[in-house]
C-alpha cells in the first residue's frame, strides 16, 4: 500500500476592515510594502511609514494575528506568532460617497469621497507547520510509550494476583 502521510495543515487567518474612509489607491501603496513579510517586520514597517493608511492597515494586521491565535487555541495546537507571515493582503474599493459643492452662478460641482475595504491574511510558514506537526507526533509517541509501559505493568501485576489467588485455593 502507499504510505499515507498525514500533515497538520497550516494555521491561516484573516481580518477585514470595511468602509474605511480612505482612497483605495493610496492604501494599495502601503499594503504593497508588507505583502509577504513576517508579521513582526510588517508591524515595524507600518509603524514607521508616514502614510495615513498605515495606521488602519496595522490595526487590521493585529486583528488577523489575534484571529490566528484564537484559531490555534480552538484547534489545540501551539502557535508561534513569530512564524506568521502576511500571506495575502489586498485593498478593494468600497462605496463612494457622492457630494455636491457650490459653484459660481448657482451651479454645483460634484465630487466623490472614496472608501476602501482592507483585507489582510496571515499564515504559518510551512516549515513551522511541519515542525509543529513533528513535535505533536513526537509527543504522541512518547505518551504512547508511557501508556504502553503502564499497561504492561498493570497487566503483569494483575496476572500475578490472579495466579496467586488460584494458587491459594
Amino acid at each position: 500500500m502507499a504510505d499515507v502521510h498525514t500533515q497538520t495543515p497550516q494555521i491561516e487567518a484573516h481580518a477585514l476592515a470595511r468602509h474605511v474612509r480612505l482612497s483605495p489607491q493610496k492604501a494599495r501603496l502601503v499594503i504593497d510594502l508588507i505583502r509577504g513579510q513576517k508579521v513582526q517586520d510588517a508591524l515595524q514597517t507600518l509603524r514607521y511609514t508616514p502614510k495615513r493608511a498605515a495606521k488602519h492597515i496595522e490595526k487590521v494586521l493585529r486583528s488577523a494575528v489575534a484571529n490566528a491565535e484564537k484559531k490555534a487555541e480552538d484547534a489545540g495546537a501551539p502557535l508561534d506568532v513569530d512564524q506568521l507571515f502576511v500571506a495575502k493582503a489586498f485593498v478593494n474599493e468600497g462605496p463612494r460617497w457622492k457630494r455636491l459643492r457650490p459653484a459660481p452662478m448657482g451651479r454645483a460641482f460634484r465630487y466623490q469621497k472614496r472608501t476602501a475595504h482592507l483585507w489582510v491574511g496571515v499564515a504559518e510558514h510551512h516549515a513551522a507547520a511541519a515542525e509543529r506537526h513533528a513535535a505533536n507526533v513526537a509527543e504522541e509517541e512518547s505518551n504512547k510509550g508511557v501508556r504502553g509501559t503502564a499497561r504492561r505493568v498493570r497487566k503483569a501485576l494483575t496476572g500475578k494476583q490472579v495466579s496467586g489467588k488460584k494458587g491459594k485455593k
